[in-house]
């Protein structure tokens, strides 16, 4: 085993159905029942045609502008895994354009990840994949490696293991770790009826408010 130049393909992956079920549940309110603790860092955006998707991680650790090793995990990776790639949080070359995301789209990748910097941005748009990543530029990449396929990799500021439930939309991207996943979507199912009903509320002008008062209370606020 060299470290810096490994691939390691056996790993549990999270239900397929499971996925399905956090696919249809905001990320905000995935998000909210783990305490807000497992939402990577703002910055990512979604460039590519699918927009609200949940997967398996499928994990990369790629050398800062180099992209030789996702290459390879394009090849590897299952139709609906979500790629997760650590490329070092590094915007001054982008390390996947429209030729790769192609690729994976043909392939039934269900999204790409990357911490880091794409280009091709028109073309990403137009393809049946997710594309999140934290920056654009047209700056192409090298092929030399290092890298890590199969590992634990850090991105958007959190540890993602490889068969974790990778959850995304338009407001960002959450992780949840396999172990945790049947609970955490069955709670999120149960807090976004929650807020349907609030929403409703709302509309019908029969909010309670009060909430907003009782927590005031007690905090020494003054009003003039």
């Amino acid at each position: 085993m060299t470290v810096g130049f490994r691939i390691k393909a056996d790993f549990k992956r999270v239900d397929a159905a499971l996925a399905e079920r956090a696919a249809a549940v905001p990320v905000a309110n995935i998000g909210d029942v783990v305490n807000r603790m497992q939402a990577m860092r703002g910055g990512f955006k979604a460039y590519g045609g699918r927009r609200a998707l949940a997967g398996p991680a499928y994990t990369v650790r790629a050398r800062a502008g180099d992209n030789l090793m996702l290459h390879e995990a394009l090849d590897l990776a299952q139709p609906g895994d979500v790629v997760v790639c650590d490329a070092g949080g590094d915007f001054g070359t982008a390390i996947m354009g429209g030729i790769m995301a192609r690729h994976a789209a043909k392939r039934g990748i269900a999204a790409i990840i990357i911490d880091g910097a794409v280009r091709d941005i028109v073309g990403l748009a137009k393809l049946h994949l997710g594309v999140w990543a934290r920056s654009v530029t047209p700056a192409g990449p090298y092929k030399d490696g290092p890298g890590e396929i199969g590992y634990p990799v850090s991105c958007g500021g959190l540890v993602v293991m490889p068969g974790d439930l990778i959850a995304a939309d338009e407001d960002g991207i959450v992780v949840i770790p396999h172990a945790d996943a049947v609970s955490v979507v069955t709670a999120a199912e149960a807090h976004s009826r929650m807020e349907h009903d609030t929403i409703r509320s709302i509309d019908e002008d029969r909010a309670d408010r009060g909430w907003v008062g009782k927590l005031l209370t007690g905090k020494n606020v003054t009003r003039n």
